[in-house]
């Protein structure tokens, strides 16, 4: 709980400073948290590789775990019809492209925009956005409800890069890897099925 509310403050003051304009104007943004993701990620790899348990861990864990990035993909896909249904402003294949971003806005969102107009482009980019934010808020909370995996599942495409480091921390190093090869699955399924539903739903 208590690193979830450090995250939200460190969010906090992110927006705050980026609205009074407090950042040096020789620094960009983006290129700042690009390098700090990349520094995050290279101290998780210090991590796994100074563990000489962690890839015995991840030997003896489940086959079924290749299953997870399909199961991540599904259970997505199952509450985007889900919301189509509720709100009903766009149809089914729209709903579906937009959870096929699995996180990954980006590209999703760009590929969206081209599409079906810059509505719907904003409504995926705010979605993967939320994603993101939800689990690296709640990767201690899905992890006490739902176990390990469930972080993991629930990270898409994020798995990989920007939430690896809380998943790590919280499901333990020897989960490091299951997180990257479920966040580079459903990593590489985003521009087949995002485009795939925007060429039904057109």
């Amino acid at each position: 709980m208590k690193s979830s509310i450090i995250i939200i403050g460190f969010f906090i003051a992110g927006i705050l400073i980026g609205r009074i304009h407090a950042m040096p104007l020789t620094l960009d943004a983006n290129e700042l948290s690009l390098a700090i993701l990349y520094a995050l990620i290279f101290f998780v790899g210090v991590s796994i590789g100074s563990d000489n348990s962690v890839l015995s861990q991840v030997r003896s864990l489940s086959p079924r775990i290749a299953l997870l990035p399909a199961m991540s993909l599904l259970g997505t896909m199952a509450g985007s019809v889900v919301v189509a249904f509720a709100i009903g402003k766009h149809s089914i294949a729209e709903w579906l492209a937009i959870g096929s971003g699995m996180g990954y806005y980006s590209l999703s969102s760009v590929i969206i925009t081209e599409y079906h107009g810059a509505e719907l482009g904003a409504i995926a980019l705010l979605s993967n956005i939320t994603r993101e934010i939800i689990t690296l808020i709640g990767t201690p909370l899905l992890y006490r409800i739902f176990g390990k995996l469930a972080p993991i599942a629930a990270g898409g495409a994020t798995a990989m890069d920007t939430t690896l480091p809380i998943i790590s921390r919280t499901c333990g190093a020897q989960y490091a890897p299951v997180s990257i090869y479920c966040g580079m699955a459903t990593d590489f399924s985003v521009p087949f099925l995002v485009t795939l539903f925007c060429s039904i739903a057109t």
